[in-house]
């Protein structure tokens, strides 16, 4: 019963830390900005749902789709640091926070933003993703693996709730705030891209080098 308690608290504190929800939220904040509550709700509620069962699809089959494509997490990063650096030019250029979204568009901008890059890859990301083929791979029977599932569930559903709370904050922020967020956050997000692209480039460079 120790080893699954201790294992559930593993699983948790690793993909919160990894998702950082509180990080994503001010991205989220900008891209969203321009919707209306419930827009911005229905996009918080999808994106979450998108990255939990991209997370446990991954979980179980992750491994086995590495292999079967021969790509590797290294090659995740690599992609994922190109698609952060690109958004985070836009947002210091301020380009999100001028997208005025019509009534007749709001749907298919919400399904757009809600599944990338929201959902993939800024909460179900490289790391998101090889945390759960490690995981899985060291859970040992049934309980842990279900453990392991209701952990991502529960780092979802807060995930969920800091995002539908970011509404708030964008009222109390008004637009100068917000694209004083977003330069901001733009520039983080670029040196994240940086991060992730060496994170994922320099083993690639140096298995070629061996």
């Amino acid at each position: 019963m120790n080893d699954l308690f201790t294992f559930g608290v593993l699983a948790f504190t690793s993909f919160f830390t990894l998702i950082n929800p509180l990080g994503t939220m001010p991205i989220f904040m900008t891209m969203t900005s321009g919707l209306d509550k419930k827009a911005r709700t229905k996009t918080a509620y999808k994106a979450s749902l998108v990255a939990f069962v991209t997370i446990v699809i991954f979980a179980f089959i992750g491994q086995l789709m590495f292999k079967f494509f021969g790509i590797s997490a290294n090659s995740f990063r690599i992609v994922g640091g190109i698609i952060f650096f690109l958004m985070g030019m836009d947002m210091l250029q301020a380009r999100l926070g001028k997208v005025k979204v019509n009534e007749s568009e709001v749907k298919k901008y919400v399904n757009d933003i809600s599944i990338t890059p929201l959902a993939i890859p800024m909460i179900a990301g490289p790391g998101s993703l090889t945390n759960a083929i490690v995981l899985m791979e060291d859970a040992t029977g049934t309980p842990q693996k279900i453990v392991l599932v209701a952990s991502i569930f529960v780092v979802m559903l807060l995930t969920y709730l800091i995002l539908f709370s970011s509404s708030k904050i964008i009222k109390l922020l008004g637009e100068t705030g917000n694209n004083v967020l977003m330069r901001i956050m733009g520039l983080i997000v670029m040196v994240i891209a940086v991060e992730f692209f060496f994170s994922g480039l320099k083993p690639i460079v140096i298995d070629m080098l061996k």
